[in-house]
C-alpha cells in the first residue's frame, strides 16, 4: 500500500526539464572533448615557438606575436531566424561568438571567415546573410578577407519555414606577450563584473524553442505577444547578441584584466575554467538581473509540465551578463565607470573567494554550480 502511494505521488510531482532532455547534453559533450588531447599531438608544428594553453582556448607565436584562433557556430537560432523570416541579425550572432571568444586571450580581433552551408543558395537569402555578417564584422572592427557558401541539400534539408541552413564563423586575433590573460593570477578578494546581456544571444536555444514555440512541443505561436512585452516573441528571442570587442579592448588597455569569460553555453559552469588555472580559489555569484525572457520560460515551463530548475538555469542561460572580467577590488570603480563611458552596461556580479567551490545566490536561494 506504502509502495503504491509514493508511486502515485512521484507521477503527481512534475519532472523538472534539462537542457540535455531538449537534446544538449553537457556531460557526453565534456566526456567527448576528451578527444580533443590528441590535438597535441600537431603542436610539434607549431613553427615559431610553444603553443600557449589558456583557460578556453590556445594561442600561437608567429614571429614576435601571438595569435589566437576560433571558430563558432550560430547553432539552432538558425531556426529562430527562420521561424521569422529574418535574417539580418543572425550573421552578428555567428560574429559575436566567435569575436566575443578571441578577447579572452586579451587579443585583438583582425579578420573573421564565415562557412555557410545551404540546402540552396538563395540569391535573395545569402545577400541578407552576408549583409548580417558585415554588420557583426564592422561592430568587432574586422576584415572578412573570406569565407565559403556550399550546397549540401543532401545535408541540409529544406524546412517548411524556408530554406535550411547553417552558419560558422572562425576569427583570428592578435596580441603581444605582454597582453596575454593567462587566467592564473586571480586571488580571493578579487572581483567579478558582468558586462549587460542583450537577453538570450545564441545559447540555450534549443531548449527555450522547446519550452516556448509551439514549432517544437512549446506553449506559443511565434507571434504571440506575451504580458509584459512589447514585441513579438519570435523577435525577443531573434535578438542578436551582444559584441563585447571594443568596450572590452578599451579596458584590457589601461587595467589589470586577471580573467575574462564568455558566459554562453554551460552559462556559470564557465568559471570553473579558472578555477583549474588559479588554483584553491572560488567563486560567489550574487546579483543576477536576467531580462523578461528568462523568466518567461521557467513560467511556460511549468505551466507545460516541464519545470526547469533555478540551477538548470544558472548552468544553462547568461540570465543577463553575457561577458565578465576579473580586476583587482581596488580597479572595480574604475573599470566599471570605463565600461559605462564606453556605452557598456557593467556591475559587480561576483567575488573570488578561496572555497574552491563556485556558488550563486540566486531567487533566494544558495546553489552550488561546481
Amino acid at each position: 500500500m506504502k509502495t503504491c502511494r509514493f508511486s502515485f505521488l512521484v507521477e503527481l510531482v512534475p519532472k523538472s526539464f534539462t537542457y540535455a532532455e531538449a537534446g544538449v547534453d553537457r556531460e557526453l559533450r565534456a566526456k567527448s572533448k576528451e578527444a580533443l588531447h590528441a590535438l597535441k599531438q600537431t603542436y610539434k608544428h607549431s613553427q615559431y615557438g610553444k603553443v600557449i594553453q589558456l583557460p578556453y582556448g590556445n594561442i600561437f607565436p608567429v614571429d614576435d606575436k601571438y595569435f589566437d584562433l576560433v571558430i563558432e557556430g550560430v547553432g539552432t537560432k538558425v531556426l529562430i531566424a527562420q521561424l521569422a523570416n529574418k535574417y539580418e541579425t543572425i550573421g552578428i550572432d555567428a560574429i559575436a561568438l566567435a569575436a566575443n571568444d578571441v578577447i579572452r586571450s586579451g587579443a585583438k580581433p583582425l579578420a573573421v571567415a564565415d562557412n555557410i552551408h545551404a540546402h540552396v543558395s538563395d540569391p535573395k537569402l545569402v545577400a541578407e546573410w552576408i549583409k548580417s555578417i558585415v554588420k557583426g564584422a564592422n561592430e568587432a572592427g574586422c576584415i572578412v578577407p573570406s569565407g565559403e557558401i556550399g550546397d549540401v541539400a543532401e545535408i541540409i534539408k529544406g524546412l517548411s519555414e524556408g530554406i535550411g541552413f547553417d552558419m560558422v564563423i572562425a576569427c583570428i586575433g592578435e596580441l603581444n606577450r605582454n597582453d596575454i590573460i593567462f587566467g592564473n593570477n586571480i586571488k580571493p578578494g578579487d572581483v567579478v563584473i558582468g558586462l549587460r546581456s542583450s537577453g538570450l544571444h545564441s545559447n540555450g536555444i534549443t531548449l527555450a524553442r522547446k519550452i516556448l514555440f509551439k514549432q517544437w512541443g512549446g506553449k506559443h505561436d511565434p507571434y504571440d505577444i506575451p504580458e509584459g512585452f512589447d514585441r513579438e516573441l519570435v523577435y525577443e528571442v531573434l535578438e542578436p547578441m551582444k559584441i563585447y570587442v571594443k568596450p572590452f579592448l578599451n579596458a584590457a588597455g589601461k587595467y589589470e584584466i586577471k580573467g575574462a569569460v564568455h558566459i554562453t553555453g554551460d552559462a556559470y559552469l564557465k568559471f570553473d575554467k579558472l578555477m583549474q588555472f588559479s588554483k584553491g580559489i572560488g567563486f560567489e555569484f550574487g546579483n543576477f538581473r536576467p531580462q523578461p525572457i528568462f523568466d518567461l520560460i521557467q513560467k511556460v515551463a511549468s505551466e507545460i509540465g516541464a519545470p526547469i530548475t533555478d540551477e538548470e538555469m544558472l548552468k544553462t542561460f547568461n540570465l543577463g551578463w553575457g561577458f565578465a572580467v576579473i580586476v583587482n577590488k581596488t580597479d572595480k570603480d574604475a573599470v566599471v565607470d570605463g565600461f559605462e563611458k564606453d556605452k557598456m552596461q557593467a556591475e559587480q556580479i561576483g567575488k573570488v573567494t578561496d572555497s574552491g567551490r563556485a556558488f550563486a545566490s540566486y531567487r533566494g536561494k544558495e546553489i552550488l554550480l561546481k
